[in-house]
């Protein structure tokens, strides 16, 4: 063997390798979404490092403490017997990963896997746990080197607490200003170039009421790539009508992308002319969404709202951002919120104008940042004395204020995945199995739905989880979480950390990607069309949006 291995093996920490050893083994049982084998070796060689870390945090603080060296032939005996059973438990921990995944699969409808993969999934954590030991102990020499430097005008300790403060500094900058600011830039220049795209799938709207025609406020390039997408789509008139039976209307669907305009300000105004002058106030329904962090508009959510309304609706959207959901609310969380504010209150102010028997009811309707944007887009006494209708909040993500403080004052008894509060009259929650019929009372003047998937980490991410179980954890679990799923400090907060980079991608109607069944269930109940439309004629409607999915 090398001398070079030798000397590195030799330079590890043995309370590290068993305190990491456990924690690779926990990192193999199941969180709320599937793993592949490379995302389970990236995950495991992390957690491996994190609990090698704080291994070896805890020698120093035994040392430092100058307490007793854990020294002699029954320590040693200790440490043994210590090293069996971390071994044990990897190998058990190893041969299980196939039947930890399948507990999730199974679940999802996803077919099983035969094998975990245990070889790779070993290699890529080890690589994994190389790196991050190489970065750890690069950073070592850097506190080494400048509180060497710091003790010739310092004390000892002043000199390492001033050795690494700066090291601290270096690796942030480095870190935060260089690599990952220099990434972002990079990602952002190519969802931009992406955003230009011009798409032959996806043609210029002829019909002059449709936005980006050549009638339209809004030129075809200044949408970008989602809003193009969004106002060429959709069901119309002849499709609508042939399904329902009834008359329809061909529906509207205003968008101003990012470029249209400097300001979200500037592109609420825009919006507003845009829907004047196709005919938005004169439609019976008005929806004002909030798109995704890239602008995307859940055609899975929308569609139904066009069917249930017989098209005689008018939606109006604004971008704000590039990035996706989750990147996006990490990196500029405000800039949804700012966009939805604005676009609201340019919307409800020209609404508020109208008289209220000639003015259509008005909706607001977001997905994951959508989601979270749109319930700070106006708080409620700001509309009180003329409410708007109601809302449809798909997917809200863990940060979600409203949506945060209506579950932690969850009535008791009922679960933090699909809780219920108060008597139902103003809020209520739901997920795959509609529960909005549940209530103890019927709805107010307004109405507030909430469709989560209690596997959707967006929403269920929880940034205290390294130190206690999250709340959705207590108690019953939801229908598409593995009973597998435990709860292990520090490590559950790494699987869900992964999870939520990874929500969408899962089956529809799981994870972070909501299917149009489930819509059509909150799109009903918001827009109180419970006595509109049969029973029979939403499984209908229910039924074709599944016959147009995709096969998985």
């Amino acid at each position: 063997m090398p001398r070079w291995v030798v000397k590195f093996w030799t330079s590890l920490s043995a309370l590290g390798l068993l305190l990491g050893a456990l924690f690779f083994s926990a990192s193999l049982t199941p969180s709320l979404l599937p793993r592949t084998f490379l995302t389970q070796g990236v995950l495991s060689g992390v957690c491996f490092a994190v609990g090698y870390g704080l291994g070896v945090l805890a020698w120093l603080v035994w040392n430092y403490l100058e307490l007793p060296p854990l020294a002699g032939r029954f320590w040693r005996g200790v440490k043994l017997v210590a090293a069996a059973v971390c071994v044990i438990v990897l190998l058990v921990s190893l041969w299980r990963t196939a039947e930890w995944q399948n507990s999730i699969r199974t679940l999802m409808e996803l077919p099983p896997v035969e094998t975990g993969h245990p070889t790779k999934v070993g290699l890529i954590a080890l690589l994994t746990f190389l790196v991050v030991i190489a970065l750890a102990r690069l950073f070592a020499f850097a506190w080494g080197l400048f509180s060497r430097i710091s003790r010739r005008f310092a004390t000892r300790r002043i000199a390492n607490l001033i050795g690494g403060l700066l090291a601290v500094v270096l690796f942030w900058t480095a870190v935060e200003g260089v690599l990952f600011r220099s990434a972002l830039h990079a990602l952002d220049s190519s969802l931009r170039a992406l955003d230009d795209l011009m798409e032959p799938s996806t043609p210029q709207p002829t019909d002059p009421l449709r936005t980006g025609s050549a009638a339209s406020l809004v030129s075809w390039s200044d949408l970008g790539r989602r809003g193009r997408e969004f106002v060429a789509s959709g069901p119309r008139q002849a499709e609508i009508g042939a399904f329902s039976g009834r008359p329809a209307k061909d529906p509207i669907r205003v968008y101003v992308g990012l470029n249209a305009a400097q300001t979200a300000e500037e592109r609420a105004d825009l919006a507003l002319k845009e829907l004047i002058r196709a005919g938005g106030f004169q439609r019976k329904t008005l929806v004002v969404i909030v798109p995704t962090g890239t602008g995307w508009i859940d055609p899975e959510g929308v569609n139904p709202l066009e069917y249930l309304t017989d098209g005689d609706v008018a939606s109006v959207a604004i971008q704000y951002s590039y990035l996706s959901s989750w990147l996006s609310l990490l990196v500029e969380p405000t800039y949804g919120t700012d966009a939805a504010q604005a676009l609201f209150r340019t919307i409800y102010g020209h609404w508020t104008k109208l008289p209220r028997d000639a003015r259509p009811k008005l909706y607001l309707y977001g997905l994951s940042l959508g989601a979270l944007s749109s319930e700070q887009s106006t708080e409620l006494f700001e509309v009180i004395g003329d409410p708007y209708q109601g809302a449809l909040w798909v997917g809200p993500p863990f940060e979600s204020r409203i949506w945060r403080k209506l579950t932690a004052e969850r009535d008791a008894g009922t679960p933090a995945w699909l809780p219920r509060f108060g008597d139902g009259s103003f809020v209520r929650f739901t997920s795959q199995r509609n529960a909005l019929s549940e209530a103890t009372a019927p709805w107010g003047p307004m109405r507030i739905v909430y469709l989560q998937y209690a596997s959707d980490p967006v929403t269920f991410f929880d940034e205290g989880a390294y130190r206690r179980p999250p709340a959705w954890m207590v108690g019953p679990r939801g229908p598409d979480v593995s009973p597998e799923f435990g709860w292990y400090p520090v490590v559950t907060f790494l699987q869900l950390g992964l999870d939520m980079a990874m929500a969408t991608t899962t089956p529809m109607g799981y994870g972070h990607v909501y299917a149009g069944e489930h819509y059509i269930d909150g799109w009903v109940a918001v827009l109180g069309l419970e006595d509109a439309w049969t029973p029979e004629e939403i499984d209908k409607l229910k039924d074709k949006f599944r016959a147009n999915r995709p096969q998985q």
